[in-house]
């Protein structure tokens, strides 16, 4: 498995994509295209191996699934894990011949995206350093009265930050991704020391995302329920990610519909002993 020029380039833009909140607000850009999960399947539709990117994107999505960037701090970029890791991961499963499904498959992915996300936040930094020079041209612009030269400073002058901090080291790294994968199949044989330490710290990694969110969100004991439900679910069950994610999803809509009910309600309520008392 080979990415060619096309690819390297399209992956190179959505790279863009996802990290200028201009593009549809932070909401359809950092937070929806730059995630694993949604980078997974565009990276699997741009390689041509969908399942392979979806399960790929899905096990670098665990480790990073309580990322906040709290006044801009960012202790890992996952936009670079997206569309730098999940391409080089889905070469170096297919170089080793691992499944992505299998506990090796995962660790090696997650491993994959530990390595990038740090890298990722050399670029984050360089583009936000970059982006200080357009914002005092439009300062400048400002003090002169010059306010249409705002449409330019917000929407074209950031592309050369992304073009330079996003697009062309996503494009270097994915084309030379072959050629890195077998450097490092051929040092790091698949019966070395060091390739069973990746695959064992690997395999660990979705923890760590999984407990920083239970750290965030959990306030009291009956909170634990829904998880450990949901990890008895997929053992009995034999799901994987992707499934888990699809049934988390519906318990989750079926929680918000029963709490809009409760507060429906609860306005209804307050509403009618509004107008008993004015009467």
């Amino acid at each position: 498995m080979e990415i060619n020029v096309i690819q390297a380039a399209l992956l190179g833009l959505f790279a863009c994509l996802a990290s200028m909140p201009g593009m549809g607000g932070s909401a359809i850009g950092n937070y929806t295209l730059g995630r694993p999960l949604v980078g997974g399947l565009v990276c699997g539709i741009i390689l041509g191996d969908v399942r392979t990117g979806i399960l790929v994107g899905s096990a670098m999505q665990l480790l990073y699934i309580a990322l906040v960037t709290p006044g801009g701090t960012v202790s890992a970029d996952v936009r670079a894990v997206s569309y730098i890791g999940i391409p080089l991961a889905m070469l170096a499963l297919k170089s080793y011949g691992l499944d992505a499904n299998s506990p090796d498959g995962i660790g090696l992915a997650t491993s994959f995206g530990a390595m990038v996300g740090t890298l990722g936040t050399v670029l984050f930094y360089g583009t936000a350093t970059m982006n200080l020079i357009w914002q005092h041209i439009g300062w400048e612009a400002v003090e002169k009265g010059e306010f249409k030269k705002l449409y330019v400073v917000d929407m074209v002058l950031p592309w050369i930050s992304h073009i330079v901090c996003s697009f062309i080291p996503t494009f270097i790294i994915c084309l030379a991704g072959a050629s890195m994968v077998d450097t490092i199949k051929t040092v790091l044989p698949m019966d070395g020391i060091a390739m069973k330490t990746i695959f064992t710290v690997g395999s660990l990694l979705p923890c760590v995302g999984i407990a920083i969110l239970l750290k965030q969100i959990i306030t009291k004991a009956t909170d634990f329920v829904p998880f450990f439900f949901g990890f008895a679910l997929a053992a009995s069950l034999g799901i994987n990610l992707v499934v888990a994610t699809i049934i988390a999803g519906m318990f989750a809509l079926i929680n918000y519909q029963i709490k809009t009910l409760a507060i429906s309600k609860n306005t209804v309520t307050s509403a009618q002993d509004d107008e008993e008392e004015d009467i």
